[in-house]
């Protein structure tokens, strides 16, 4: 008698269902040894085709993205400050702000976390099915100087303006030039309750106008840009400090 297994994996090839191929022999070895009935076999082979859909959908989510596959909620070390506030940080997991389109100002000294707590809260939402995009500030001006040159300009604004969730990271690390002051207001007025941005600063919310060099888009966009946000502030020393010195130790003998 043949065996059927190479026939039912040509059938499975056809119907696209991957996960059951990659599956099926410990399947069928649970099946044999459980006694499992025929419904019951079927159902875990269903089983195992949408669970590995869904992960290979939140994979190809996180690499469109650019956040990291380790920056999340659970790897976060919290108690290493305790100044942190913890309730607000997993308010703002359930991603409640991005169905309110309100944005999140999160500032901070460097090293006290505010990259990996605003990729955490990407990976929270890509969780949910929901679309993102981070780039630090400078990258965000070089891709748009890019598309302008080649004539892209529109599609590409257009990418970041309808992004559901937008993290521009390290916010004010370089002072915008003409015309990328033009450009971030655009941008912050096209999102402007219609979309959630999270921008991230090493400098202090009073300081955030001396990014730009004109003092009247400054106003105008951070006006818009700090309506019903959520700010939160990070203080302490840099956790990157500590692992270094961490590792400069001698290990005692």
């Amino acid at each position: 008698m043949t065996h059927p297994m190479p026939e039912i994996n040509n059938l499975l090839k056809q119907l696209r269902l991957s996960h059951v191929i990659d599956n099926l022999p410990q399947r069928n070895r649970e099946s044999i040894e459980s006694k499992l009935a025929y419904p019951e076999f079927l159902a875990l082979l269903l089983q195992d085709e949408l669970l590995g859909r869904e992960n290979k959908k939140l994979h190809s989510r996180i690499k469109r993205s650019g956040i990291r596959g380790d920056k999340t909620i659970e790897n976060f070390n919290f108690d290493f400050n305790p100044k942190i506030n913890r309730a607000q940080i997993q308010e703002l997991s359930s991603c409640r702000f991005i169905i309110e389109n309100s944005p999140v100002l999160i500032v901070g000294p460097c090293g006290t976390g505010k990259s990996h707590i605003a990729q955490a809260l990407a990976h929270c939402a890509i969780r949910k099915g929901i679309d993102v995009l981070w780039l630090p500030q400078n990258q965000l001006f070089n891709e748009l100087q890019a598309a302008r040159a080649f004539g892209r300009y529109e599609k590409k604004f257009a990418e970041f303006t309808k992004i559901p969730l937008l993290i521009i990271d390290d916010f004010g690390l370089r002072p915008m030039r003409s015309p990328q002051d033009e450009d971030f207001h655009d941008l912050i007025s096209a999102r402007y309750e219609r979309t959630s941005t999270i921008v991230t600063s090493n400098l202090d919310f009073s300081e955030w106008g001396s990014a730009f060099p004109n003092q009247l888009l400054a106003a105008a966009t951070l006006d818009r840009l700090r309506h019903n946000a959520h700010r939160l502030i990070l203080e302490g020393a840099s956790y990157r400090g500590q692992e270094s010195s961490l590792k400069k130790k001698p290990e005692k003998k």
